[in-house]
């Protein structure tokens, strides 16, 4: 039989935010170098109940215009935007992602910016949205290739737009439509095709009810820390999210057991396949079937942003 190991991976901690050592936003954002480079961003700011300055983290357009100008200020990547309603990611977690993954390649030996052979690290990155998030920052970071797939094709053809402004990543991405919403990896790996490592951000909730739920805690919390009073009325996902971002019947943990069994079949065909797992109750089962599959190793990855604590879960068939 075949040995099975499951560790967690040791994270560094030496910095305050806790974010991996090399992501670049460790001190938080500079807000007045920021503005001094992109002064649009200024029209968001505002003073927090602790009398510093930040922006409005419940307000999407003030999200979206810092977004876009962490990306163009640290990572080249110009004119990024989403469109109204689509998921608008933070960029120190997802950097974060991509950061301790390149530490799993490199720790089976295929580097951090190319594979032991001399040829580029080859990413899958299933569920990109309209964001492109992961391939963007793999590919300014770390110069990976990268794969990335969607369900919408509203999704894809904004990725496809942020490219067509950024023309030195088109030879690094290539975007797949997943026409069978019953598959994850199939019919986007192609037949002799082989990829170094895959990435997910899973929707994680299991209704629009509970992500609508979910988006009245955001906000709350956020106004708590603003002395304000919570957005009353209809409750709209502020932060951002279309139904295939956020939710799927069965919510997170069915969509990981679908990719963990799906995943058995394209064994050979890609190193390591992760994901985030943002529910912790979740670990548990997602690693005994991985078991049950055979995964040869299994590794749970910690990270922390501020308070938040989210994992990622890797595992390989390859021995």
């Amino acid at each position: 039989m075949k040995k099975r190991v499951s560790k967690k991976v040791k994270r560094a901690k030496e910095s305050r935010g806790e974010l991996h050592p090399r992501n670049l936003h460790n001190e938080g954002y500079d807000l007045p170098g920021l503005i001094v480079s992109h002064p649009a961003l200024g029209g968001y700011l505002e003073t927090t109940k602790h009398g510093g300055e930040s922006i409005n983290f419940a307000n999407p357009a003030a999200v979206k215009a810092l977004n876009a100008v962490l990306l163009k200020h640290h990572y080249g990547i110009m004119g990024w935007d989403v469109p109204e309603g689509f998921l608008c990611p933070p960029i120190p977690g997802r950097v974060d992602y991509i950061h301790y993954i390149a530490d799993l390649l490199r720790d089976c030996g295929l580097g951090g910016k190319s594979r032991s052979g001399g040829s580029p690290v080859k990413l899958l990155d299933i569920g990109t949205g309209a964001n492109g998030i992961y391939s963007l920052l793999a590919i300014q970071v770390n110069g990976w290739h990268c794969v990335a797939s969607d369900i919408d094709p509203l999704s894809l053809d904004n990725v496809a737009a942020i490219v067509r402004r950024n023309p030195s990543l088109e030879a690094f991405l290539e975007l797949r439509l997943q026409g069978d919403k019953g598959h994850i990896f199939g019919g986007i790996i192609q037949e002799g095709e082989r990829f170094d490592v895959s990435v997910c951000n899973p929707p994680f909730h299991a209704s629009l009810e509970e992500a609508l739920k979910g988006s009245r805690k955001k906000l709350a919390n956020l106004a708590n820390n603003r002395k304000e009073s919570p957005t009353k009325g209809e409750t709209t996902l502020n932060f951002g999210g279309q139904k295939a971002e956020l939710w799927c019947a069965g919510g997170e943990i069915r969509f990981l057991k679908r990719m963990m069994k799906e995943s058995k079949i394209f064994a050979q065909q890609c190193r390591w396949f992760t994901t985030l797992v943002s529910k912790s109750e979740n670990l548990k089962p997602s690693i005994k079937l991985l078991r049950k599959l055979d995964a040869t190793e299994i590794k749970e990855i910690e990270m922390k942003q501020g308070n938040k604590i989210t994992r990622i879960l890797a595992w390989t068939f390859v021995g």
